[in-house]
């Protein structure tokens, strides 16, 4: 029922909920996908902010936090590899709208988050 598949590299179900509805991060094609309980499907809402398919899933953290849906994941370019905070507000009328906004940049840190918890919103 998850999207993605099960192999067994995959990283555990990247999944969040925000207003009563299931989110799922499919790392085999990089969207986030919401659940549709009376059809028991899984629609495509939008493109990560991240790739996710790089490495199953693992080095990415996919969390809700009150009416937001976060991703924290790396990116590495020419200055350097960076993880970044990014956030969007799953809103009716807004699936298919605004990029992802970007809440916090940590430089130096390296391209791969090792494990993440939210302590408060």
């Amino acid at each position: 029922m998850y999207p993605g598949g099960n192999r067994a590299t995959q990283s555990p179900p990247l999944v969040a909920v925000v207003k009563n509805q299931l989110y799922a991060a499919d790392q085999s094609t990089n969207e986030v996908k919401k659940y549709d309980k009376e059809n028991n499907t899984w629609n495509v809402v939008r493109p990560l902010p991240v790739r996710a398919d790089s490495s199953n899933g693992w080095g990415l953290a996919f969390k809700a936090c009150g009416d937001k849906l976060l991703v924290v994941g790396g990116h590495r370019g020419p200055q350097g590899e960076v993880i970044v905070l990014h956030y969007w507000r799953p809103e009716e009328g807004n699936m298919g709208g605004a990029d992802w906004d970007i809440l916090s940049i940590r430089e130096r840190a390296g391209a791969f988050v090792y494990n993440c918890a939210i302590m408060g919103c």
